[in-house]
């Protein structure tokens, strides 16, 4: 009598997966959980831009692989539009009056309706207070080397 192993899960769309990644641009890596614990996100939500989702589709439970995007394609390009000066007084209102801010730091602010958060990060500091923030994803506009290794798929 043979038996046959039965065929690991792949990644479909919408699939529940446990898995550990890397994100890194030119100057190294932005996301590592290979040290950590690993992650979990579901296809579909957001959680991953739409090039690296389509990038896991079909993969087996158990693969480790390494995807090099394209610059531009993993986060977009980059926008002048997404910096901008926040007053020190928007600052205030939104989040701790004391608070210093320094180039590099990175700051979550609630979204228009309350539900979410986006995050910028600390351009430049002028002298009255007010802080320049970037929104652009810390990868947008850069070539992004994706590693991956999928350890469940639900």
């Amino acid at each position: 009598m043979t038996t046959t192993a039965a065929a690991l899960p792949t990644v479909q769309p919408g699939s529940f997966l446990t898995l550990h990644y890397r994100l890194a641009g030119p100057a190294g890596d932005v996301i590592n959980t290979f040290a950590d614990k690993p992650a979990t996100l579901s296809l579909g939500t957001g959680e991953l831009s739409p090039a690296m989702e389509q990038r896991l589709l079909g993969l087996a439970e158990g693969t480790r692989t390494t995807f090099e995007l394209p610059a531009g394609e993993a986060f977009g390009e980059r926008n002048a539009d997404m910096v901008q000066w926040v007053a020190r007084k928007l600052l205030n209102e939104l989040g701790d009056p004391d608070e210093q801010y320094s180039v590099g730091d990175v700051v979550q602010f609630p979204t228009p309706d309350g539900q979410g958060s986006y995050a910028g990060a600390v351009a430049q500091v002028r002298e009255d207070g007010a802080v320049l923030f970037d929104f652009n994803h810390p990868l947008a506009g850069q070539p992004v080397t994706f590693e991956v290794e999928l350890i469940g798929v639900l």
